[in-house]
């Protein structure tokens, strides 16, 4: 019977998340078996600096990209908001899962139920930091790194306030009971492909036994939204934020947030289009915002 090695980072979400894949192909490929191959990437091991400031997310994906080239792995799935805009050729994105919640919200340490003024409110994007100064003008924003379980730890030992984190990841994790606000799209935009997994594989190979795994309306906001942040060269540092729904009428509405690097001034827009012209529609809001941005 053949394998499906199936690369992953070694965090406790991570892990989660690829077992989902995991699960679908042992279910729905009798003829197949499924199998993790856990690592830890660069991004994992440098926590004392920004994200930015050490290569952006293409640090979260490196380790996964080498296993799929050298044939250690054969497919990688990664939160889709950690993949960088600009993808290698020979590594295409396959599709995209089911989205989960994709809003922010607001974690408080155990048995707390209000933020303490005297402490800082932890995040870790310029996206979020932006928006949250908007909301919490009073409160101190401040960077926090590590995966999700680290970031609460930090915060029940009372380094800090209160955390801003995706209620995906929370709800995957069994932690939703940590949840004490979420914050509505118009308060927070959420980051491109939040709450979205990405399944990654080699150019030229068969993937035909994923097709099932894949959501349709997914991939329509996937590519709406990836199209948005590439079309501004967006990387980690910049605040830049996209969200893709479906409305009513089968329409794709897209809404973009976009501010210059160094600034707390930024603009958020919408585009409405037919979910065939995804990737059209992100990058024609993108080059609207970019023509306001300039005027």
């Amino acid at each position: 019977m053949q394998t499906v090695r199936i690369g992953t980072r070694e965090s406790r979400l991570a892990v989660i998340q690829a077992e989902f894949l995991a699960d679908y192909i042992r279910s729905s490929c009798q003829q197949l078996q499924a199998e993790l191959v856990t690592m830890k990437t660069t991004g994992d091991k440098i926590l004392d600096q920004k994200l930015d400031e050490i290569g952006g997310k293409g640090l979260f994906v490196k380790e996964l990209d080498r296993a799929l080239r050298e044939g250690s792995s054969d497919v990688s799935v990664h939160s889709l908001k950690d993949v960088p805009a600009q993808i290698p050729e020979d590594l295409p994105l396959l599709g995209f899962s089911r989205r989960e919640d994709v809003r922010d919200v607001l974690v408080l340490p155990e048995h707390t139920s209000l933020l303490n003024p005297g402490l800082p409110l932890g995040c870790s994007s310029a996206r979020r930091t932006i928006q949250l100064k908007k909301l919490f003008p009073k409160m101190e924003i401040k960077s926090i790194r590590g995966n999700v379980l680290t970031r609460l730890e930090k915060l029940d030992q009372g380094q800090y306030s209160g955390l801003v984190l995706a209620a995906a990841g929370l709800k995957r994790l069994g932690l939703a009971r940590r949840i004490s606000r979420y914050f509505s799209i118009e308060e927070i935009l959420p980051a491109a492909g939040q709450g979205i997994l990405a399944v990654q594989g080699r150019r030229g190979e068969d993937y035909g036994y994923l097709k099932g795994f894949f959501d349709p309306d997914s991939t329509c906001c996937a590519l709406a939204e990836r199209s948005y942040i590439r079309t501004l060269d967006g990387g980690c540092s910049s605040p830049i934020a996209a969200y893709a729904q479906i409305i009513s009428g089968g329409k794709l509405k897209v809404t973009g947030l976009y501010a210059r690097e160094n600034s707390q001034k930024y603009q958020v827009d919408m585009v409405i289009g037919g979910r065939e012209e995804a990737e059209i529609l992100g990058r024609e809001l993108a080059r609207k915002m970019k023509r306001q941005m300039a005027d």
